[in-house]
């Protein structure tokens, strides 16, 4: 048994994973730096070489137990939308939530959020090391999607579900454009008009 995959290895490792999730978050991929992650993670600075073969891996990592996370959260949200409330403004609220991230109280930090999970989307494109897992952590949200589509009594088959990804992608990207103060009320309405004509 090495070190890593000793209890106390792995909770460091986890401490490491959160850390960096945690800074990809707050300031993107060039926040999560290895003496940033030690320092958030209260640890030495040559843990992260040691768990982590590379700052790729770590910023894999994070990018993958940040995701996991909402995909979890999405999932437990979607219990309770089914045995609480199917209206239609909650099916879009979910379904924003998953694609935006979860709302917060104070609208200019909401757009801050929503601005810097934008440039974070796009930035993977620059980090071909990304793109396996970012093909799977599409592909299970496009599960999770169509589930809440489904189960709010609005099914859509996998051409519409794009159509309507693209179309909250849009909405989001023009009010940032515009440096409109509130893109996910943008997005909200692009959705809801959709879906009521439909």
């Amino acid at each position: 048994m090495t070190a890593a995959t000793t209890p106390k290895g792995e909770r460091r490792r986890a401490a490491l994973v959160e850390a960096a999730a945690k800074l990809l978050v707050e300031g993107g991929f060039d926040a999560v730096r290895h003496r940033a992650v030690a320092e958030r993670a209260g640890l030495p600075l040559a843990s992260t070489t040691y768990y982590f073969d590379s700052l790729e891996d770590l910023v894999t990592a994070a990018v993958e137990h940040h995701s996991n996370a909402e995909l979890d959260a999405g999932r437990r949200r979607l219990d309770e939308l089914a045995t609480r409330n199917r209206g239609a403004q909650a099916t879009v609220d979910l379904v924003l939530e998953m694609l935006l991230g979860p709302e917060t109280d104070d609208p200019e930090a909401d757009a801050e959020a929503v601005l810097l999970r934008y440039e974070r989307l796009v930035a993977t494109g620059r980090r071909p090391y990304l793109r396996p897992l970012m093909r799977t952590l599409s592909a299970q949200l496009d599960e999770l999607l169509t589930e809440i589509f489904a189960r709010s009594g609005t099914p859509v088959p996998a051409a519409e579900l794009e159509r309507l990804v693209a179309l909250v992608d849009g909405a989001v990207v023009n009010a940032l454009i515009a440096v409109d103060p509130a893109p996910r009320a943008a997005a909200s309405r692009m959705l809801r008009n959709a879906l009521d004509g439909s």
